[in-house]
């Protein structure tokens, strides 16, 4: 099998996975508990929090775990209206970002807030321009996605920020970082952020744990009710396997990103040259800035029946976001291609483990599947 769609999800590193058993087997405690057990568990756990803290390069009290990152985002956007509720009921976000993001707004549309969806140009990118143009004295709250999930683009986070603080606006600014956490250098206050959130299962630790930044200062309130675990604002008992995991692979992406972002860039326009080369109908969607996520359709050809022969041929890639299960993207809605290169649209994605190997097996696939379904289309 060549396992080509990293931005859906990565295999656990061996690393993590140890990490994980011993919590499981050995670390076993309840943080909370005040015994010896509990008391090795809570120090495990803030060790982990500050290996998290030196990925994203900010303070471990800023470090906040969470389930994924779509608690993240949610957490992320109810937190801040609840702080700027005496100021406002404006939202900006774009018109592709995460469905994490994109379902909270429209819930709160139906609550009787305002929410601007900023579209971005051919390339993928939103205009700053945009941005300050849709500021007003009542938005409270600006969530931007880093490193858009099927695309590849890299928003300007920093020059939104900058936008903001110009504008003399008390928006907070949110990024969904999860795409772009370990990819791609950052820190939260290189952004600008005020709130950022990432996820283990994008960086080979397991699903089912994440990380909320929330700028030091901010007296955020909590999503859930409960005990006073995570400072009070995330109540319910620490996952603790998941979170020695995520540290694990935090701390093994840190230790050898320098290695392998440059080699995955390299790869990514190994891919695009020679898939090009093999398939001259085939067209680049938008401009992958990212160096793991490279956005491509074949026109005439739908892509959930392109990927489904794919895996058949044994090669996994996807028709977009894992979370839209066959829907069409709103992502490549908002850039406004055509409805034919629309249909054909797919991502392939790549991670550390990823090989020229990979890539001539996807190719030839490719030109397997293509010549199989112009002899079915014929």
């Amino acid at each position: 099998m060549i396992y080509l769609d990293n931005a859906a999800t990565t295999q656990v590193c061996p690393e993590a996975a140890q990490a994980a058993v011993r919590a499981m087997t050995l670390d076993f405690g309840n943080p909370s508990s005040r015994y010896p057990l509990g008391k090795a568990a809570a120090s495990a756990m803030a060790a982990a929090r500050s290996e998290v803290a030196a990925a994203l390069g900010c303070g471990a009290d800023e470090v906040f775990f969470t389930s994924c990152g779509t608690e993240g985002d949610n957490w992320a956007i109810r937190g801040a209206l609840e702080l700027g509720r005496r100021r406002g009921r404006h939202i900006i976000t774009t018109a592709f970002e995460h469905s994490a993001v994109l379902e909270p707004c429209k819930a709160l549309e139906r609550e009787g807030y305002e929410v601007t969806y900023l579209k971005p140009g051919k390339s993928g990118h939103i205009s700053m321009d945009a941005l300050r143009n849709a500021l007003r004295p009542d938005t409270v709250l600006v969530s931007i996605m880093l490193v858009n999930n099927e695309l590849g683009t890299v928003q300007d986070l920093a020059g939104a920020a900058g936008a903001i603080k110009e504008a003399g606006s008390p928006a907070l600014l949110h990024t969904d970082a999860v795409q772009g956490f370990l990819k791609i250098p950052f820190t939260p206050k290189g952004l600008g952020a005020d709130l950022l959130t990432v996820s283990g299962h994008k960086i080979r630790a397991p699903k089912g744990i994440g990380a909320l930044y929330i700028r030091k200062g901010l007296r955020f309130p909590p999503l859930l009710l409960g005990g006073g675990q995570e400072n009070g604002l995330r109540p319910g008992t620490e996952p603790t396997a998941q979170i020695a995991a995520f540290a694990a692979a935090c701390r093994l992406g840190r230790e050898t990103r320098d290695e392998y972002t440059p080699r995955m860039s390299a790869l990514k326009q190994y891919a695009l040259e020679s898939l090009l080369s093999a398939l001259p109908e085939l067209r680049q969607v938008g401009v992958g800035d990212a160096p793991h996520i490279l956005c491509l359709t074949l026109p005439g050809y739908k892509s959930e029946v392109l990927v489904r022969v794919l895996g058949d041929l044994g090669v996994c890639v996807s028709a977009g976001s894992a979370c839209h299960r066959g829907k069409p993207s709103h992502v490549f809605a908002a850039l406004g291609i055509s409805k034919k290169e629309m249909d054909g649209a797919f991502r392939v994605s790549f991670s550390p483990e990823s090989t020229r190997e990979d890539v001539d097996g996807l190719r030839d696939a490719l030109v397997r599947a293509r010549d199989m379904l112009f002899t079915t289309l014929s």
